[in-house]
C-alpha cells in the first residue's frame, strides 16, 4: 500500500528510506549481461566494486562483490570485459544509496560470444534485414563521403588518403567516435544517425582496424545493426580484415575487406577513368574513321561507274537512241497515215459507187413531189402534179401531163 502523508503530517526519512528498500528488494535474484567499465578493488578489503554497462545503451549498474568471488573468475577480469552475474539490488538505507551485490560472476566465453552473434545472425536474416534486394546501388562519385571511425585511427588515415589520392576533389565529414569499449555502439549509432540527416552525404563508411572478436564485439551488436538497415543513404562496412565478417557486413549495403579497399569502392580513380575516355574516344575515333573510308570506298567506286565516269558519253548514246526512235516514229505515223489515206480513197469509191450522186452521174434523174417523197411508181401519179427532177447538175421543175404504166 501507498504511504499516506501530508504537509501537516511528513513521513520521517528512515520511513521513505525503508519503503525504498522494500520496493527494490522486491526484484529478488536475477541474471545480468553487461561490459566492465570500471573495475575498483581497495587493499585489505573484502569488497570489490564494479559498474557494468549495457552494451547497446548508455545505461550502467554499480556492482558489489566480494574480492575473493573475483579471484575465483577464470581468466581474470578487466576493464571491457563482458560478464553475466547473478544477483540483487541491495538499498542502503544509511546512505540512501543503491548497488547491485553479485552472489555468481561468469565471464562470457568466445564460444558463448559466438553461439549468440549465429543465433542473432540467423534472427536478423530471417527478418530480411539481409536480403539482397535491401541492397542500394553505391553511387558513382559522391559529392560527399560520412566517415565514422575512430579518432586519428590508421582506419582513418587508410580511406581519406587512399580515396583522395584516387580522386583529389572528394570531400569527407569525419566523424570520430570509439570503435571498441562500452560507449562504442552507441556513439557508432549516433554518427550514422548525424550523417543520415545531412543531405550533402552520399555515401556512408564505417571503419576500423584489425582487432580480437572481443574488440570487433561492437560491430554485431543488434540495436547498431538495425540502426544502419533503417538508413536510407548507402552504407559501406570496412571493418577489421578480410578474415573479420561482423553482422554489420551482412546488414551494409556493401562490404569492404579493409578501410583501404572501402576507399576503391566509394570513389572512382581519376586515371582509370581518363585511361577510359582515352580509349573510348580511341575506339569512337577508329569507328568515325572506319566509316568515313567505307563511304569514301563507296564513293569512289560510284565515280567509276561509266554514268558518272563519263555522264556526257551517256547523254550522247541516249541522244542517238532518242533520234533513232523519233525516225522510227515519224515513220510509222507516215506509214499508218499512208495506209490510212488508202484505205479512205477505197472507201469514197465505194461510198461514191453506192451513193444517189453517184446514180445520178450516170445520166439518171430523181424525180420528188412537192412534200419532198420520191415518185417510184407511175401509177401514183396524175395528170397535173408537180414534180421536181434532180440531175448530177441541178434541178427542173416538172408538171405531168400523162401518166403512162
Amino acid at each position: 500500500m501507498p504511504l499516506e502523508s501530508s504537509a501537516e503530517s511528513p513521513l520521517q526519512v528512515r520511513t521513505v528510506a525503508k519503503a525504498i528498500g522494500d520496493w527494490i528488494g522486491r526484484l529478488g535474484q536475477v541474471w545480468v549481461e553487461g561490459q566492465i567499465t570500471e573495475l575498483t578493488r581497495r587493499p585489505g578489503s573484502g569488497t570489490a566494486f564494479l559498474v557494468l554497462r549495457d552494451t547497446a545503451a548508455e545505461v550502467s549498474l554499480r556492482v558489489s562483490c566480494k574480492a575473493g568471488l573475483l579471484d575465483e573468475v577464470e581468466p581474470p577480469l578487466s576493464e571491457g570485459a563482458r560478464i553475466v552475474i547473478l544477483g540483487r539490488p541491495q538499498y542502503y538505507v544509511t546512505r540512501g544509496t543503491m548497488t547491485f551485490a553479485a552472489s555468481q560472476i561468469k565471464p562470457v566465453g568466445l564460444g558463448a560470444l559466438l553461439a549468440r552473434l549465429e543465433q542473432l545472425r540467423k534472427l536478423l536474416a530471417a527478418e530480411g534485414l539481409f536480403a539482397a534486394e535491401r541492397k542500394r546501388p553505391l553511387p558513382f562519385l559522391p559529392n560527399r563521403i560520412g566517415l565514422i571511425t575512430g579518432r586519428s585511427s590508421a582506419a582513418e588515415h587508410d580511406v581519406v588518403e587512399n580515396a583522395q589520392r584516387r580522386w583529389p576533389a572528394v570531400e569527407f565529414r569525419l566523424e570520430p567516435v570509439a570503435v571498441q569499449g562500452p560507449y562504442a555502439v552507441s556513439e557508432v549509432i549516433d554518427a550514422v544517425h548525424r550523417l543520415e540527416k545531412d543531405p550533402a552525404v552520399d555515401v556512408i563508411v564505417i571503419a576500423r582496424g584489425g582487432g580480437s572478436m572481443e574488440d570487433l564485439l561492437p560491430f554485431s551488436d543488434e540495436a547498431l545493426v538495425r540502426a544502419v538497415s533503417a538508413c536510407f543513404t548507402p552504407i559501406v562496412s570496412a571493418i577489421g580484415h578480410e578474415q573479420d565478417v561482423p553482422l554489420l557486413d551482412h546488414v551494409a549495403d556493401r562490404r569492404a575487406s579493409t578501410p583501404t579497399d572501402a576507399a576503391k569502392l566509394i570513389v572512382p580513380d581519376v586515371g582509370e577513368q581518363m585511361a577510359l575516355i582515352r580509349g573510348l574516344r580511341d575506339r569512337a575515333r577508329r569507328c568515325v574513321a572506319g566509316r568515313v573510308d567505307t563511304e569514301q570506298h563507296r564513293l569512289d567506286a560510284m565515280r567509276t561507274r561509266p554514268a558518272l565516269a563519263d555522264p556526257f558519253g551517256a547523254i550522247a548514246r541516249w541522244r542517238s537512241e532518242l533520234d533513232t526512235l523519233r525516225a522510227l516514229s515519224r515513220r510509222a505515223a507516215l506509214d499508218a497515215v499512208n495506209e490510212a489515206s488508202f484505205d479512205i480513197a477505197a472507201l469514197r469509191a465505194q461510198v461514191t459507187a453506192l451513193s444517189p450522186q453517184g446514180t445520178l452521174d450516170r445520166g439518171y434523174a430523181v424525180l420528188q413531189r412537192a412534200n419532198g417523197s420520191i415518185a417510184r411508181d407511175a401509177e401514183d401519179l396524175s395528170a397535173g402534179d408537180t414534180l421536181t427532177g434532180r440531175l448530177a447538175r441541178g434541178r427542173v421543175e416538172l408538171v405531168v401531163e400523162e401518166a403512162v404504166t
